[in-house]
């Protein structure tokens, strides 16, 4: 009788000392593979500002950091894949400036809200540019010829309809007088595509921001005339802001967030944005984003969750007086 108590006993203890050590056997994470989904085509400068931190993050996370482009719908596809994906700590996405835009024009009902933030890494005014072999030199020449052609007559293009290069582009038709649809809006899969197109004769005019057209520019085949920031380019020194090249005050920039799901635990978000801010202070990637002209900005999850609700609204306004909201 007492030989059985005590086997019995044993067994009870036995499966607690199993219990207690369970919590303490669990992996931490990241257990496995992490993906980064880009909503935007490759070679772009969204792409570019997610590898690199992809790159950075997995050094310090000791696990791969897969990046994926997620293209279409003027970006909801991409931005629906990363808000609608499990909420584990294994997905997040780069979230652009489309994301407070997109809404607005009626093509999803995503905001910001529908995103655990991480934090902001980058934000760049839009540019000007023009194929080496356009006739204008200047945006003032440009700006003229859209003032003296007939509405639609040239076209533009930079990212998707309604995105934030078709409002640099409305906005500054707007801030001239002239209609916000006086250029033809030729919708891309980013800048990439639009620059593509513009050099083959597709479209007279890309927005997109100067450093996702370097490549094109130190090539000789694109001809940078403006950009739409307060300030000059470090990258481009020779090229004049919109207020120096026209007297035009509209200026605009994107942004890009690095963020996942709602819902992610706090623990694991914590231990995200600490690698994200790490890989945004490393040296790698300040030169990577100074040699290609990205403007840096840090602001952790709450600073950036609140950076992207002004942003929604203030650009929500602007869309509304462009004609571009629903």
């Amino acid at each position: 009788m007492l030989r059985r108590t005590l086997l019995a006993f044993s067994a009870v203890a036995a499966l607690g000392a199993a219990g207690l050590a369970t919590p303490a056997a669990q992996a931490e994470w990241p257990e496995r593979p992490v993906t980064i989904i880009v909503p935007w085509g490759a070679g772009g400068g969204t792409d570019a500002v997610g590898r690199i931190i992809g790159s950075l993050m997995e050094k310090d996370l000791g696990q791969p950091v897969n990046v994926v482009n997620r293209t279409g719908g003027s970006g909801v596809v991409g931005h629906s894949a990363i808000a609608t994906a499990d909420p584990d700590g294994y997905t997040f996405g780069v979230v652009t400036v489309e994301i407070a835009m997109m809404h607005w024009q009626g093509l999803t009902e995503l905001s910001y809200e529908d995103y655990t933030v991480l934090g902001q890494v980058n934000i760049d005014p839009g540019g000007v540019m023009v194929s080496s072999d356009s006739e204008y030199e200047t945006a003032e020449a440009l700006l003229e010829a859209i003032k003296a052609g007939d509405k639609g007559a040239m076209k533009a293009s930079g990212t998707g309809q309604g995105g934030i290069w078709h409002l640099g582009l409305a906005g500054w038709m707007l801030s001239e007088g002239l209609p916000g649809d006086q250029v033809t809006w030729v919708p891309s899969q980013g800048a990439a595509p639009g620059l593509k197109d513009m050099v083959a004769g597709g479209v007279d005019i890309v927005t997109s921001s100067l450093p996702e057209g370097q490549a094109l520019i130190e090539a000789g085949r694109v001809r940078p005339l403006a950009t739409m920031g307060e300030e000059r380019l470090g990258i481009f020194p020779d090229v004049p802001t919109l207020k120096e090249a026209t007297g035009s005050d509209w200026t605009v920039g994107a942004w890009r967030v690095i963020a996942g799901p709602k819902g992610i635990p706090e623990d694991i978000v914590a231990k995200a944005s600490e690698a994200l801010q790490k890989a945004y202070e490393s040296e790698e990637f300040k030169e990577f984003m100074t040699n290609r002209g990205f403007g840096m900005v840090w602001r952790g999850p709450q600073e950036a969750y609140d950076f992207m609700a002004t942003s929604d609204k203030e650009l929500g306004d602007v869309m509304k007086k462009a004609g571009l909201a629903q």
